[in-house]
């Protein structure tokens, strides 16, 4: 079969969904099958990354605008080719002949359950584009069931169209080796400290993790810093606590698992996850986790064999909770050590070859 994957973001600052694309791709052509189906990426640049695996067929498609690429170039594109499948892991889907069959991966609804985090316009962007790639699609890939179940409760999508594939995990080791390898700078050289990494958007809540390390800091002086890693988007910092709190930028992958394995806890306190892949890089490494008790969170961090829970959950919506949360860990080290051997066991649930597994799989199903 001839099968398109159109990528139309750059994969070299790599977030959630750059992420997930990123792993997508260097285990496609490790699973059963691959060698059966000619796989072609659909891209405006044929970028460095995209050439590591000489497997795919790489096609630039060339388009004068910076806007508009999917709709009319990408369109083009499928109309003139005859590609059997049409494989959409981010953003909007193009238009389509009939017989080709149209996959597309929606990681979560945010912007649904938080509206007034999302700019008018962009709400209102994400919201047709979700519409739209939900309606059109032959079949929608999940990662998770918190959001098939949002689909459903907003969008009216028919729960047979939906597919829960989890996301995966990388290896520190293996990550670490096939990276351009990024010297360590003095900012990993820090010893007691809380780690939140990810973005820095509302959603993530950040701001109220900043208050629940300032409630830690009040009222039990605990020594510990917080180390905020990823793209800062302006935190709102209190002057008796900034020169307690490290604000590092985004990282690149060998500083990601150097801090991951340096720190006492990570923190993840956002207000919505479609998945949540940091909580799992964080468990690989060997750190205990606390996260929000909503949305995706609490199913990644559940073990479904023994129901027990992997990390601490707390209510992002209220900091002295999370700080609690967080010196329930910082005081009582057997739970700390039962946390990490719960987090070891809970992560064998996922990986990126089996990700990709299964979401090859689906695209070659009839």
């Amino acid at each position: 079969m001839k099968i398109a994957i159109s990528i139309n973001i750059p994969l070299e600052h790599r977030t959630g969904v750059e992420e997930y694309i990123y792993c997508l791709l260097q285990n496609f052509s490790k699973v059963d099958g691959f060698e059966n189906n000619q796989i072609f990426i659909l891209t405006p640049q044929i970028t460095e990354i995209l050439k590591e695996n000489p497997k795919y067929i790489l096609k630039q498609l060339n388009w004068p605008l910076r806007k508009f690429w999917t709709i009319f170039r990408l369109s083009w594109e499928m109309w003139n080719n005859k590609y059997n499948i049409l494989f959409v892991p981010a953003h909007l889907c193009p238009f389509v002949p009939q017989k080709t069959k149209l996959i597309v991966t929606i990681q979560g609804l945010e912007f649904e359950k938080l509206p007034k985090m999302y700019p008018f316009f962009k709400r209102k962007l994400l919201r047709w584009v979700t519409k739209r790639n939900s309606r059109k699609a032959n079949q929608i890939i999940v990662p998770s069931t918190s959001t098939k179940n949002d689909l459903i409760k907003y969008y009216h999508i028919n729960p047979e169209k939906i597919f829960i594939i989890y996301h995966g995990v990388g290896d520190p080791t293996e990550e670490i080796q096939s990276s351009k390898f990024c010297p360590p700078t003095n900012r990993l050289k820090i010893q007691n400290y809380i780690l939140y990494l990810g973005r820095g958007d509302k959603r993530k809540n950040i701001n109220g993790l900043i208050k629940a390390f300032d409630f830690l800091k009040i009222n039990y002086q605990i020594p510990h810093k917080l180390v905020l890693a990823g793209p800062n988007l302006g935190y709102k910092i209190n002057k008796n606590i900034k020169k307690d709190i490290i604000c590092t930028g985004y990282v690149k992958v060998n500083e990601k698992w150097e801090l991951f394995k340096n720190a006492d806890i990570f923190v993840f306190p956002s207000f919505y996850e479609g998945f949540g892949i940091p909580i799992l890089e964080a468990q690989k490494i060997g750190t205990p986790v606390v996260c929000s008790n909503i949305s995706s969170m609490p199913e990644i961090i559940r073990n479904p064999d023994n129901n027990k829970l992997s990390a601490v959950l707390v209510n992002p919506y209220r900091p002295k909770n999370i700080a609690k949360g967080i010196y329930k860990i910082i005081q009582n080290q057997q739970l700390k050590n039962e946390l990490i051997k719960r987090g070891h066991e809970n992560v064998q649930r996922f990986s990126w070859l089996k990700c990709a597994q299964e979401t090859l799989n689906l695209l070659i199903s009839n």
